[in-house]
């Protein structure tokens, strides 16, 4: 039995994405195994369904946890509150309780400069980024007041040093980076832990675009230090993990950047 045995964690962005070369390529299904590994019972969102299924399938029949998986789409042209309001019901009615949001769900048109940025491409970063982590930790708060939760939300090296061909993708990230430390100071009083991650790993989404832009890629992912980029599951996931342990509390509105198996720097 692992420590978040009896808990419930919500992941967004938890399909199950591969590689090229086999080896599981997404930061939400790496977060979902390590959790899964601690006993902890998972909600996962997504837009692919089957994605969802695949991991919920593998993940059940690894671990022996249970997996709530739900369609769930933040967008400019959804009802979104409503939207994540159903996610957040469900996990209740499922589990009862909510002790983890992780908001690492995110899509953008990376590689396309300002100049050439439509206000529809914009929009998507925003909405399924900024306003997706907002309405989430909204719709949660009340339960994670109540466990004394914790929200891990995702940022990037993007916003942090200015990506080129990356605008909406950055502004979404800042903005994430920003309501995290208002969280973490509004809420520190109910016992709610907030950070911030912003990762570097190699996922099917960097190696998609590392095909699609290459000049884009070659100019703004640069090899960590380390020689390597961070394992989805082992680094990544582990990091999540850690934050949501008791002990960690008094990490509480630091923002943490994973370098590829360098480890955590405030």
């Amino acid at each position: 039995m692992g420590f978040l045995t009896g808990k419930t964690a919500i992941i967004t962005g938890a399909g199950r994405a591969v590689l090229t070369n086999g080896e599981c390529g997404s930061i939400g299904y790496g977060i979902a195994t390590a959790y899964a590994k601690e006993g902890a019972n998972l909600v996962i969102t997504g837009r692919n369904v089957q994605k969802l299924e695949d991991a919920k399938e593998e993940l059940e029949r690894l671990y022996g946890i249970k997996v709530l998986t739900v369609a769930a789409d933040v967008n400019a042209g959804a009802d979104n509150e409503t939207v994540v309001n159903n996610v957040i019901k469900q996990a209740m009615d499922t589990f009862g309780r909510i002790d983890v949001v992780i908001n690492n769900a995110q899509a953008s048109a990376s590689g396309v400069p300002i100049a050439d940025h439509t206000t529809a491409q914009f929009d998507l970063a925003l909405y399924s980024g900024l306003y997706a982590a907002f309405y989430y930790m909204k719709a949660a708060y009340p339960y994670l007041k109540e466990t004394k939760g914790t929200v891990i939300n995702f940022a990037s090296g993007a916003g942090l040093f200015g990506n080129f061909g990356q605008c909406s993708y950055a502004a979404a990230k800042e903005g994430i980076r920003g309501l995290s430390r208002v969280a973490a100071t509004e809420w520190a009083k109910d016992g709610i832990n907030v950070n911030v991650i912003c990762p570097l790993a190699w996922t099917a989404q960097l190696e998609q675009f590392q095909m699609a832009y290459p000049e884009a890629f070659e100019k703004n992912v640069h090899m960590p230090p380390a020689g390597h980029y961070g394992n989805v599951e082992t680094e990544i996931g582990r990091v999540c993990v850690q934050l949501a342990h008791p002990d960690f509390k008094y990490m509480t509105g630091e923002t943490l950047t994973l370098e590829g198996g360098m480890g955590l720097r405030p």
